[in-house]
């Protein structure tokens, strides 16, 4: 959370609420947890209140007035029931409403994605919070309580709104206050991580931009007017028209076949090599301004051109480029070193981290191997 106005938006990325209960046994996480990080637990009372909050979040969001129905495994009773209650009575001609089965499924794919979710939250604050300890970062109440101030007062001015806002959510001011604290400690992270790594010498400075110099630069264009025509005695008869004082944009209505061009008068602004046909493109960088020339036969007929305009080449020079390229290198540096950091910080805390069965996500250090590819894992760069 980067800004408290945010938080609604957050918390609906929760999905639907699902309030569960521990379950099983693992010699390794306590009875009254669902997962262990370190010597840390996330137990089933904090889990169910994330929950909560999440299907209160997504109630308020939806527009809804009734208290939020929540999916619970593994029957989802009370979820199917209120589905079915929502289907409407007469379904539209040729449709067939969802049975029990089919709505079952449906809380099931609620409860799976919102268990992800509520546990990658968590157990991202967990990692974070871990990590800042053992770096000897920390943060003081009173920093926590001044940036919660200073949220608070940007998205709700007023106390009431608040009030409503903690109304709707679920959220107590400490949840706020926890992911205001996570926050803190996660640019804190950040900063540390890619300090001094902002460094960029003249050498450098020189070395990118000569070997990127294509990229401080804009090459030469070219405005042109052309006539296309299927055959050169076609393009023939235009050039002589050309030749004859006949204006362009009248020859290129009689005689083009390029629609692209014909209805503009045959105008053709802004080309840079590369753009066109090879051999269009050899002959309109060869030619010389206010010159007609052709017919030039191309795999899509034969041109009849004029080139109006030539704008040079600008090419930016060392010195111009450097403040550019210098700010490219640092940013490529403190990036270069927080991909590293970030690496590692994931490895570490996943290997420190399980989770009971029935609660294994990507974070945990029992989860299965995946097929293809991860889900992104909340580090301090992005737990907001």
């Amino acid at each position: 959370m980067s800004r408290l106005r945010l938080l609604p938006v957050l918390i609906a990325l929760l999905a639907t609420g699902a309030l569960l209960s521990a379950c099983g046994s693992d010699d390794s996480v306590p009875g009254n947890a669902v997962a262990k990080v370190k010597d840390s637990s996330i137990t089933t009372d904090q889990f169910n209140h994330w929950v909560k909050i999440a299907a209160l979040s997504q109630a308020a969001q939806s527009g809804t007035t009734a208290a939020p129905v929540i999916p619970v495994p593994p029957n989802y009773t009370a979820c199917v029931a209120a589905a079915q209650k929502a289907q409407p009575k007469n379904p539209p001609k040729g449709q067939k409403l969802p049975t029990a089965a089919q709505l079952k499924a449906q809380c099931a794919q609620q409860y799976t994605a919102l268990k992800q979710q509520v546990l990658q939250f968590l157990i991202s604050a967990d990692w974070i919070l871990g990590e800042a300890k053992d770096q000897g970062i920390s943060v003081t109440d009173k920093q926590v309580q001044a940036e919660f101030a200073k949220q608070k007062k940007q998205s709700y001015p007023k106390e009431a709104d608040f009030q409503k806002f903690l109304k709707t959510s679920g959220m107590s001011q400490e949840d706020l206050l926890f992911r205001v604290k996570v926050d803190l400690l996660s640019q804190k992270i950040r900063t540390k991580v890619t300090a001094g790594k902002n460094s960029a010498t003249p050498a450098q400075i020189k070395a990118y931009y000569n070997k990127n110099k294509a990229k401080f630069g804009t090459p030469e264009s070219r405005d042109v007017k052309l006539v296309l025509t299927k055959t050169e005695a076609q393009a023939q008869a235009a050039k002589k028209a050309l030749a004859a004082g006949t204006a362009f944009s009248a020859v290129a209505k009689k005689y083009s076949i390029d629609q692209a061009t014909k209805a503009n008068g045959g105008v053709l602004t802004g080309v840079t090599k590369g753009q066109q046909d090879k051999t269009l493109d050899d002959a309109i960088f060869s030619a010389k301004k206010s010159v007609i020339v052709g017919p030039v036969k191309t795999q899509f007929g034969y041109y009849v051109l004029q080139v109006t305009k030539v704008t040079p080449a600008i090419q930016q020079t060392l010195q111009q480029a450097s403040p550019a390229i210098k700010q490219q290198l640092q940013s490529t540096g403190q990036q270069t070193a927080l991909d590293a950091f970030v690496k590692k910080f994931q490895k570490d805390w996943k290997a420190d981290t399980v989770c009971r069965k029935g609660y294994v996500v990507a974070q945990c250090k029992n989860a299965p191997k995946p097929k293809t590819t991860t889900a992104a894992t909340p580090t301090p760069t992005t737990a907001q």
